[in-house]
């Protein structure tokens, strides 16, 4: 493993340990093989290191190498995989079409799949929360087909959405398992990674969360849960407050 100060790398993360998108960045680091600087921060408090780091969003993570910031987990994982190409297998597909894929996959995870999900628990409402679990169900079906395209190798169909081994739309879509099973139990809906319902879908989480760096990496569900009802609740009921 490259050692940190070689690299000049450095990490800056959320304190709490659950952050999807500060433990996709590790995992891209573990496949690397990088060592870096872990530097645990609370998001409620601007360092000066984050303002000058990220001025735009003000948030985290944060990679630092060599000096210079890259922001956004996606991004960062792009960046190592250029950056670092000697290191490790490829996180991205080699051929552009299936880099293409992936990358609208990844996007779609962010910005439809996580929001409706965690919509189900941020509305008092029972036709939003039960619409909400019927988008994210239909997600889940989605990537389901998703999968069984993107994980096509000649004839036989490979474990990941990477092919033999765990690629970029794998991290992207692997670091929110944990909470998927965390939003289901505190909404007390069954499963969303459910065998009956998406079976390939619900092998690949199984193998995803028993392949390295992984397995090290992933965020216990208990502990997910217990932020949600501890930080995220009364959030959110603040915020319900202040709209009335």
């Amino acid at each position: 493993m490259s050692g940190a100060q070689e690299q000049g790398l450095k990490l800056l993360v959320p304190r709490s340990g659950v952050s999807i998108y500060a433990i996709r960045v590790q995992m891209a680091l573990a496949m690397k093989g990088l060592a870096y600087d872990y530097l645990p921060a609370d998001p409620g408090c601007k360092s000066d290191l984050l303002l000058t780091s990220n001025p735009v969003h003000k948030k985290l993570p944060v990679l630092i190498h060599g000096g210079r910031p890259v922001c956004e987990s996606l991004i960062i994982v792009e960046y190592l995989d250029d950056a670092f190409p000697g290191n490790g297998a490829s996180i991205l597909p080699t051929d552009p079409y299936r880099r293409a894929v992936a990358r609208f996959w990844a996007a779609y995870v962010d910005n439809k799949m996580f929001p409706s999900c965690i919509g189900i628990l941020n509305t008092a409402k029972q036709q939003e929360r039960a619409d909400k679990v019927e988008e994210t169900l239909a997600a889940f079906g989605l990537l389901e087909a998703a999968l069984a395209e993107c994980s096509k190798e000649g004839e036989a169909e490979a474990p990941f959405f990477g092919g033999g081994s765990i690629g970029f739309l794998d991290i992207a879509l692997g670091c929110y398992i944990p909470w998927f099973e965390a939003i289901g139990r505190l909404a007390g809906v069954p499963p969303f990674l459910d065998a009956a319902r998406t079976p390939k879908l619900a092998a690949w989480a199984g193998r995803f969360r028993a392949a390295e760096p992984v397995i090290a990496l992933l965020t216990a569900v208990d502990k997910v849960q217990e932020y949600i009802t501890s930080v995220l609740y009364p959030k959110w009921n603040v915020a319900v407050t202040a709209s009335n």
